[in-house]
């Protein structure tokens, strides 16, 4: 489970960043970067929901993989969208998808065996980008760093330190 938690820590740390430089994200809109870097993980949902009954209803195959994919993540991000009010329907959209989107871009960096990472554009594309073979999902480091990127985007956040910073409009 390293890899869940780097997606979360990594997702707090977009989100907290965001929230530095954007007004309008505030602790909420973090969660919902955090939930959207997530997302391509509820495929892991098929041990808590059988497909058995879903192919009894919908009378073909049913597999949770694809939500592993941009399509999939496309797919979740519109469908969380209406959970919400829609006055808060865009920014809800943009975050989870930011979310989604670094998590994509973790696990294409995974180690595979064949050099080739998983086909992240389907259903555009079966294109297997070439993968740079950081680290294995099971690795442990890949979560400490993201836990210092964490505490570091939270102490930016929490003593605003960004007024010493020069940064330019």
């Amino acid at each position: 489970m390293p890899d869940l938690l780097t997606h979360v820590l990594v997702g707090y740390s977009i989100g907290t960043l965001l929230a530095v430089r954007y007004e309008r994200v505030r602790a909420p809109q973090v969660t919902l970067v955090m939930v959207g870097a997530l997302s391509p993980d509820f495929r892991k949902i098929a041990p808590v929901i059988p497909t058995g009954p879903l192919e009894l209803v919908t009378g073909g195959p049913i597999s949770w993989t694809p939500l592993h994919t941009l399509g999939g993540s496309v797919l979740v991000v519109l469908l969380g969208s209406l959970l919400v009010a829609p006055d808060y329907r865009r920014q809800t959209i943009v975050l989870t998808a930011i979310g989604a989107a670094s998590h994509h871009v973790l696990d294409v960096a995974l180690f595979t065996a064949t050099g080739d990472a998983y086909a992240v554009f389907f259903p555009i594309s079966a294109y297997r980008p070439p993968s740079p073979d950081l680290y294995l999902s099971t690795d442990r480091w890949p979560a400490a760093v993201a836990g210092v990127l964490a505490i570091g985007s939270w102490a930016v956040r929490r003593y605003d330190i960004t007024e010493a910073l020069p940064i330019s409009e």
